[in-house]
């Protein structure tokens, strides 16, 4: 009785602290511990949203950049920052695991936004005015220091961005049943926290980069995340952390190329009817080794074939090991349909924010900052996040049966949806500023077009309303659905999806401006740096376009992907129900992290 107790102080999901210790369940992880990161994620999107938000007005007023050019780089360093955590998460999952991978690249990160701050601040580093008004283009000198101090940024976010979020996802036991029903609303929250930051920076920081000063905008940041990281580290001793598991981590290519060659030697063999004819090994081993076995399902069945039992000595793959290469098949195709929602989020820091600069920005007698509308994106979800996960959730669910009230497809479903709707309200109004272009002649580049900035407030309210099914979404079915040992590799599925959305809008709009550019009636480009005499109402029909198609394609890929369902051995009374009531021995009882039922499809 005395080491059952004493086991039930520990965690059941094999989480350690930070000596490798077995993790104490009374005073490690849950939101005790999840308090310190939200702090640390606050702070850090607040340094990014306060670079990221302003930095085409800063690069087109201060680096004397053309328009596209700007996009095109914003872009650019927007897709560094969201692809380099492809990186870190294979060093965390592989290596160094996820405390010691995010510690080293968030040192790397606050250098990146010190070199940032000094960019900004220096004179030396700016171009050179004459009294008159009239500037040089920067040069090679100054631009290589600017960038590099960005692109060291976007290193240090490769290793912070996909290890605090799925750091914080682990302080949640799966094996508890109440920290379990906790988790699930875990990752509302946490962008709960990190759009909050993002208010702060689009409605205070921007503000101050226009009006006091670009020094003094980025230096609050830089000594707001300086402070978060400190907070970091006081929370160590709570903190829960998952052993390194290195042979499922290490290859995902590897494991695919070997499912994929043992499942093409055996094509010619036939499929067993019986699933448990498949080599695969018992729930004890799984749990002994500390790992999760997947159940098997129909999906891609010719991969089944690679774990067919075999007369020869060459081992074949478990049905896990291939369920797990189903998973990133799976994953993978959901994927590719999040990159058109991805591009079209590329447009609030872009050509939303040059499309606010053309308009009458004046409120109250203070002109504000067209980059601080995009605090209405940060609005709309805090609004909307409480509503969705205390309202509408448990609504939904006293009739749907899901915890999650709606499944993880049908959330980004509705969220790709309601991006159609973002981009037909940014077309309807760029439609409204060329009449109103037409009517009033204000053709010059510089004027400013006699219609309210507001004017563009729907798109902006439903772009967040949008990304709390959307954003969310997304990171949740990629952390839920990822190998066992892949969460943080798992999550760059997310990061990864913006950040190529970021460089497929920047080829998008290179590609535009220099396919339009000199042809047409007028010869306008429908991006040119003069937006008064431009077509951008022809560039957002053309993204409306692949929105419609993205969206067809995603629910023809969503109605065909299967869940991931995994056999979790957990001691308590509720596995009673999955007992065989005449021997009374504890069978197999099938649970899953994403709250499906056994053989049923979500």
């Amino acid at each position: 009785m005395e080491e059952e107790a004493k086991q039930d102080t520990y965690t059941k999901d094999g989480s350690v602290d930070l000596r490798g210790q077995p993790a104490l369940a009374s005073q490690t992880g849950r939101w005790k511990a999840c308090a310190f990161l939200v702090g640390y994620e606050s702070f850090e999107r607040m340094a990014f949203y306060g670079v990221a938000s302003n930095l085409v007005v800063y690069l087109t007023t201060q680096l004397r950049e053309e328009t596209v050019a700007s996009v095109r780089n914003v872009n650019n360093w927007t897709g560094a920052v969201w692809m380099t955590p492809i990186v870190g998460a294979y060093i965390a999952d592989t290596f160094l695991g996820r405390f010691w991978t995010f510690t080293i690249s968030s040192l790397v990160y606050l250098a990146g936004m010190v070199l940032i701050t000094l960019a900004v601040s220096l004179k030396s580093l700016h171009p050179q005015c004459t009294p008159d008004g009239a500037c040089a283009a920067a040069s090679r000198q100054q631009v290589a220091f600017f960038y590099g101090a960005f692109y060291t940024m976007a290193i240090g976010a490769g290793g912070t961005k996909p290890n605090i979020s799925t750091f914080g996802a682990d302080q949640f036991d799966d094996f508890d049943a109440r920290e379990r029903e906790v988790k699930a609303s875990f990752f509302n929250w946490w962008m709960f926290s990190s759009f909050t930051g993002g208010l702060v920076a689009v409605l205070v920081l921007v503000f101050v980069q226009e009006n006091v000063g670009w020094g003094v905008g980025y230096t609050i940041p830089t000594v707001g995340l300086a402070l978060s990281l400190l907070l970091f580290y006081v929370g160590t001793p709570f903190y829960r952390h998952k052993p390194v598991q290195r042979d499922t981590a290490a290859g995902p290519a590897r494991l695919v190329g070997r499912v994929f060659s043992e499942a093409f030697a055996n094509r010619r063999r036939r499929l067993p009817g019986d699933a448990a004819e498949l080599q695969e090994h018992d729930t004890a081993w799984y749990t002994a080794a500390g790992k999760r076995r997947l159940l098997h399902t129909r999906a891609f069945p010719f991969l089944d074939r690679a774990s067919l039992r075999s007369d020869t000595r060459r081992l074949p793959c478990t049905v896990t090991e291939v369920e797990e290469v189903k998973l990133i098949i799976g994953m993978i195709a959901v994927w590719l349909s999040t990159l058109v929602p991805c591009t079209i989020w590329a447009q609030v820091n872009t050509l939303f924010v040059k499309q606010g600069t053309t308009l009458d920005r004046s409120m109250g007698g203070v002109r504000i900052p067209a980059a601080s509308l995009g605090s209405f994106v940060t609005i709309s979800m805090l609004l909307c996040i409480p509503a969705y996960d205390r309202v509408l959730v448990p609504l939904v669910r006293r009739r749907t049966g899901n915890p999650r009230g709606i499944t993880l497809l049908q959330r980004l479903g509705i969220g790709c949806a309601l991006q159609v709707l973002v981009v037909a309200c940014a077309y309807l109004v760029e439609v409204r500023r060329m009449r109103v272009i037409r009517e009033r002649s204000v053709h010059r580049a510089g004027d400013t077009v006699p219609m309210s900035i507001f004017w563009m407030l729907p798109q902006y309210v439903l772009l967040g309303v949008g990304d709390v099914f959307n954003s969310v979404g997304i990171l949740e079915f990629f952390y839920d659905q990822s190998p066992d040992g892949m969460r943080s590799l798992g999550t760059t599925f997310f990061t990864s999806g913006l950040g190529v959305g970021n460089f497929l809008n920047s080829l998008l709009v290179t590609f535009v401006d220099r396919t339009t550019r000199g042809r047409g009636t007028a010869g306008k480009s429908w991006i040119g740096d003069n937006l008064n005499d431009s077509h951008l109402d022809y560039y957002y029909v053309f993204l409306l376009l692949l929105s419609v198609l993205n969206m067809a394609m995603f629910v023809w890929v969503a109605k065909r992907y299967k869940y991931k369902r995994e056999f979790l051995e957990v001691e308590h009374r509720e596995s009673e129900n999955a007992c065989d009531q005449g021997s009374g021995k504890l069978m197999d009882a099938p649970l899953t992290i994403n709250g499906a039922q056994p053989g049923s499809h979500q």
